[in-house]
């Protein structure tokens, strides 16, 4: 193997180890933010309030376009994937409902 490809080889190593450590922040991050939504489904059951709240979602989504716009990711990405989370969200909120 030539010395190019072993310092490829090592390079592209590091990326994955950085891409693994990252997917489990992401992973453990999540987890968090389920956490923290599933109390707030637990006190909007508790008090009667609805599961959704649409303004409050359209604040957030329009906030992580401008947070994936200021630091280089796709704002379109940013937009599929939290309105992907808050429908987790709500629907975990409506079994607390029930």
């Amino acid at each position: 193997m030539s010395d190019a490809v072993t310092r490829a080889a090592a390079l592209l190593k590091e990326h994955r180890d950085s891409i693994d450590r990252l997917d489990a922040v992401l992973i453990y991050t999540l987890a968090e933010r389920f956490a923290q939504t599933q109390a707030v489904g637990k006190l909007k059951a508790e008090h009667d309030l609805p599961p959704s709240d649409p303004a409050r979602e359209a604040t957030q989504i329009a906030r992580l376009e401008r947070l994936a716009e200021e630091s280089g990711l796709d704002p379109e990405f940013a937009k599929k994937f939290l309105t992907f989370v808050i429908a987790e969200v709500i629907r975990h909120h409506e079994q607390f409902q029930k």
